[in-house]
């Protein structure tokens, strides 16, 4: 089925974005994620709850059983908002936002991260540690600075294109300065 094959890429994908990012407990990771896109239509064109669940269902547990926060982008309607735990936000000393995404405003990913979330909160913005891109959605503006990219093995969920981002701490002090190879 069509819905257990997305699940299972969006599966490979966070696995093999984990093994590149080297993220820690209580770090956080955002997902964009367009369904349309997925589903092979135009972005904000064709929003599936189905098809956003068998992708959450596949990114979820991972992070959830690895202490990783997952944030989960709206859409533009929404400003790109981000949807995360209450102690996600806490943690982080976000300022909380008040909205409730729905498919068409919000998008369906950011929906149903809302209503499986135990205390889900809305946030404008956030610096994550990694990211994964489904379907062009433009989280870059939602992760640390040095954004550096991740090449997968799973280049598609769906039809929808998968790019992802890892971050590392800046380089400063110029051609002498040493580094620690560990923070690459």
């Amino acid at each position: 089925m069509m819905y257990d094959k997305i699940r299972q890429d969006a599966h490979n994908a966070m696995l093999q974005l984990l093994d590149t990012a080297s993220l820690q407990s209580n770090d956080l990771l955002v997902v964009g994620c367009s369904s349309s896109e997925i589903g092979g239509q135009k972005i904000g064109s064709g929003s599936s709850l189905e098809l956003a669940e068998a992708v959450f269902s596949g990114l979820y547990p991972i992070l959830k059983e690895r202490g990783i926060f997952l944030a989960a982008q709206c859409c533009e309607h929404l400003n790109r908002a981000l949807i995360l735990e209450k102690e996600a936000a806490a943690y982080y000393n976000y300022p909380l936002v008040n909205v409730v995404p729905q498919p068409k405003a919000g998008g369906s990913f950011a929906t149903t991260a809302y209503h499986t979330f135990s205390t889900p909160v809305a946030v404008e913005k956030i610096q994550a540690q990694a990211g994964m891109d489904i379907g062009d959605t433009l989280i870059g503006m939602h992760l640390a600075p040095v954004a550096v990219p991740v090449r997968l093995d799973v280049k598609t969920i769906g039809e929808a294109r998968v790019v992802c981002a890892r971050v590392r701490p800046k380089f400063i002090g110029g051609e002498r300065a040493m580094y620690d190879s560990t923070l690459l």
